[in-house]
C-alpha cells in the first residue's frame, strides 16, 4: 500500500454493513471527466459520485511520469478518505503513466479507460487512428493495447497538445479550433483510417469538429462509453451497485470553483456547486463556493 499523510474532510459516511452506497469516485485533470459522468448518468442511473478535478495542474497531457504519479496517488488518497467504493480514472495520460502503478498500491477497484477504449477500437475497424495528449502518444499506451487484442490492425497516433486548453477555455466553436483540429487530423487522414479514437476524455466535447473534417464512414470511439460498461461489470462481479437513489453529486476542484462551474454548465445542463480541495504535505482543506449564476 502506499503510505501518504491522512486527508481530512469526509463528505459520506457509510456503514460497513451499506458499502453498495457508498459514492463512485471519478478524476480527471479539468471537464474532460465529465463526458464519463455522462455516460455513468445514463447507464448507472442509482451510482453516487465524488468528481475530482485536477484543475490547478492540468494540463497532464505535458507533464513527466513521475508527476503524474504524485499527482494520482494524491487523489486516490484523497478518495479512499471520502470512502468511495471504486475510482474511474477519466484521463487517458493518468490511465497511460500510472494505473498499472497505483492498482497494485491501492486496495480499491480502479478503472482505466485506455483498455476498454482499445477493445472498442478493434471491434470497429482495422486502421485505427488514436488523438490523445502528447503525454499518452509518447506512452504508446494506445498502439500495444490495440495490437494485444489484435496484432494485425494498424494504428497511427497523433498527440494533440493544444485540444485540452481549448476546451477548458470553451473554445471548441472558435475557428481557430477547427484550424488546430484540422492539422491534427491531417497525418491520419493521409493513412486512410477507418477509425478513430478519443485518445482523451476531453476529446468528445469537440465531436461537432472533428465529425465536420472526418469522411462519413469514419467511426468515432468514444472510450467513455466503454469504461462505463466496464464498470457496470465490476460493480456486478463484486457485489456494490447501488439499488438505492443517488446522492447528489459531489464537485470538487483543485482549481478555481467559479471557472469549472461556468465550464461544465454546458456538459451538465446546470450549474454545478463546486468545492476546492488544497492539497497540502499534512491535510486536505475544502472551501465549499456557492453556486455560479
Amino acid at each position: 500500500m502506499y503510505s501518504s499523510p491522512v486527508f481530512e474532510g469526509n463528505f459520506y459516511q457509510f456503514s460497513e454493513q451499506e458499502p453498495q452506497r457508498a459514492p463512485i469516485g471519478i478524476f480527471d485533470s479539468g471537464v474532460g471527466g465529465l463526458t464519463v459522468l455522462r455516460q455513468l448518468y445514463r447507464h448507472l442511473p442509482n451510482e453516487s459520485v465524488i468528481y475530482f478535478g485536477d484543475t490547478a495542474r492540468l494540463p497532464y497531457g505535458i507533464r513527466t511520469q513521475a508527476e503524474i504519479l504524485q499527482f494520482v496517488r494524491e487523489i486516490l488518497t484523497w478518495m479512499q478518505q471520502q470512502q468511495v467504493k471504486m475510482v474511474i480514472m477519466a484521463c487517458n495520460t493518468s490511465s497511460a503513466l500510472a494505473l498499472e502503478i497505483v492498482q497494485e498500491e491501492f486496495n480499491l477497484p480502479i478503472l482505466g479507460v485506455i483498455l476498454p477504449g482499445a477493445k472498442a477500437a478493434v471491434q470497429q475497424g482495422s486502421r485505427i487512428g488514436v488523438i490523445a495528449t502528447p503525454a499518452t502518444a509518447k506512452s504508446n499506451a494506445y498502439r500495444h493495447a490495440i495490437l494485444e487484442i489484435n496484432p494485425d490492425v494498424q494504428v497511427w497516433q497523433v498527440g494533440c497538445p493544444e485540444f485540452v486548453p481549448l476546451i477548458e477555455q470553451n473554445r471548441i466553436h472558435d475557428p481557430y479550433t477547427t484550424e488546430v483540429a484540422r492539422s491534427y487530423l491531417e497525418p491520419l487522414l493521409q493513412q486512410e483510417i477507418d477509425t478513430l479514437v478519443y485518445g482523451c476524455t476531453h476529446y468528445p466535447h469537440l465531436a461537432p469538429v472533428l465529425r465536420s473534417l472526418l469522411p462519413s464512414q469514419v467511426k468515432l470511439v468514444d472510450p467513455a462509453v466503454h469504461v462505463v460498461a466496464a464498470c457496470a461489470q465490476e460493480l456486478d462481479l463484486l457485489g456494490l451497485k447501488n439499488t438505492h437513489p443517488p446522492l447528489p453529486t459531489r464537485f470538487v476542484v483543485s482549481g478555481c470553483p467559479r471557472q469549472f462551474a461556468q465550464s461544465s454548465i454546458q456538459w451538465l445542463g446546470h450549474t454545478p456547486v463546486v468545492e476546492e480541495v488544497c492539497f497540502t504535505d499534512a491535510t486536505v482543506s475544502h472551501l465549499q463556493q456557492d453556486c455560479v449564476g
